[in-house]
């Protein structure tokens, strides 16, 4: 099949979170499985010079609502995967891909509209037809509204479109004049299509229009169609409930891999695990917590959010670090309120607690490899990547029941030893502080368990490999379908 990946990020050339891993990773995947893959994003400000680089042909028109605009298409080549970059100017010359300076950009809505025309027009400007275009949360929602025109170019009349929800708390919501500006007709203007709450509701289109819809697992399928997790959609997604699918992430066995990981003093594996202890002591030394070969580290990395549930956290530690034999090695950045409170539990609990604000990619894996156990107790994690990291690198995940988190992380079982992690329910200071005493008693009293569940975490295959697979099964459903 020929495939047209259409996102807002891609690593490495934009990258704010999991989606930039996701986009690469799932294309070599699918080009592995024999499909002609192709990627196509915005050329940010902050892509500053690409040098193999190429301008793909003339200017491209792009055909707005309001008339035409000129575009360049430029080309570059990452792991064999064609990626093409759209460059304009006005919308994407900027220092972010979203917003600068802890704020949004006012005009994304103009911006990543304007995004979703030039994909649709770029297919005949290149004189290539995919037979799917597979696009990703709201920046690319448009796309497969505009797939559903009657006027669209011909030679996209076969093409279906795939809409991958990533997270569903981002709407993109914009003013009803979006829908003329990028060329969509008034009718567009109705609460069976994409009109909510007096504006226009971009994901809401998307979910209405693509011909198959895949969320990044299959509980968060499940939980999106409820009121608590479907962020006021979860009616549309009970009545697209048919062509909903949920398809767990992947990771890149090529960067996330204990035994090649360039950023660890020792290099470890299932098989020679001894190489963990030595990473631990290099994460105490490297981070400042006091040398404790005996003593279970607990990792934090994360962003500062209310989803991520690092408030419950914040409120628990006290107690934790008062009263168990444990530390706590945190890296992340965002809310300023709970990087306050990281920082003075690490002056109250010196030694027993460090955190590093910001973002330090050799010290991320550094603490994946020497934490004993990885806290990601979150309000919600449509799939999560942090977990699938950890147990990659034997690192065992304390983790709340929901999401990715569901179907990735099996829970301890204290009998026979078997899980690959500590599972809990309630995102409450009492849960989270028990299910970490938990994974705390079994370290200091059944050190053989934790050993078992280490090797088996390290033996699960989390590559992309089933899930392209996955992917691939949906696009052959969507092309069964008929045309719109």
């Amino acid at each position: 099949m020929k495939i047209l990946i259409a996102s807002s990020e891609c690593d490495p050339f934009a990258k704010v979170g999991g989606l930039g891993d996701v986009i690469p990773s799932l294309a070599v995947a699918l080009k592995k499985l024999g499909h002609d893959v192709r990627i196509i994003l915005p050329k940010y400000g902050a892509i500053d010079s690409i040098p193999w680089c190429s301008v793909a042909g003339g200017p491209m028109i792009v055909n707005m609502g309001y008339g035409v605009e000129f575009a360049l298409l430029l080309q570059a080549e990452h792991k064999n995967i064609p990626v093409y970059f759209v460059e304009f100017n006005k919308y994407f010359a900027r220092g972010g891909i979203y917003g600068e300076f802890g704020e949004s950009y006012s005009d994304n809505w103009k911006r990543f509209a304007f995004f979703c025309r030039a994909v649709i027009d770029a297919c005949p400007f290149l004189g290539w037809a995919p037979d799917v275009i597979h696009s990703h949360d709201w920046p690319t929602g448009l796309i497969s509204p505009l797939l559903s025109l009657w006027n669209r170019p011909a030679i996209l009349k076969n093409t279906k479109s795939i809409f991958t929800i990533h997270n569903m708390a981002h709407h993109g919501y914009a003013p009803r004049e979006l829908l003329r500006f990028v060329g969509l007709y008034d009718h567009y203007w109705h609460p069976l299509a994409m009109e909510a709450c007096g504006a226009v509701n971009v994901i809401k289109g998307a979910l209405q229009f693509a011909h198959r819809i895949v969320a990044v697992s299959k509980t968060y399928a499940e939980e999106i169609k409820t009121p608590a997790y479907g962020c006021g959609l979860d009616g549309v997604l009970r009545y697209r409930a048919r062509d909903l699918a949920g398809i767990c992430n992947g990771i890149d066995g090529e960067i996330w891999n204990p035994a090649t990981d360039k950023f660890l003093p020792w290099k470890f594996s299932a098989k020679s695990i001894g190489g963990k202890e030595i990473c631990k002591r290099e994460l105490q030394s490297a981070i400042g917590l006091a040398p404790a070969e005996r003593m279970p580290v607990f990792g934090v990395v994360s962003r500062f959010f209310e989803q991520k549930g690092l408030d419950v956290l914040c409120n628990a530690l006290p107690d934790v670090l008062g009263k168990m034999a444990v530390q706590f090695a945190v890296l992340g950045s965002g809310d300023a309120n709970l990087e306050w409170k990281f920082r003075e539990l690490a002056s109250r609990f010196e030694g027993k607690m460090a955190v590093k604000i910001g973002f330090d990619n050799a010290l991320a894996h550094l603490i994946v490899a020497g934490s004993d156990f990885f806290v990601m107790p979150s309000r919600y994690e449509p799939c999560g990547l942090s977990q699938l990291y950890a147990m990659a690198y034997g690192t065992l995940p304390i983790v709340r029941a929901t999401g990715g988190l569901c179907d990735t992380v099996e829970n301890y079982d204290e009998v026979t030893g078997s899980g690959t992690g500590f599972v809990f329910n309630d995102l409450t200071h009492g849960a989270l502080y028990d299910t970490i005493g938990w994974a705390c008693a079994t370290y200091y009293d059944r050190r053989r368990h934790v050993r078992i569940m280490q090797r088996r975490a390290m033996g699960k295959d989390f590559s992309w490999n089933k899930s392209a697979k996955d992917y691939e099964r949906e696009y052959e459903l969507a092309m069964q379908l008929p045309l719109q």
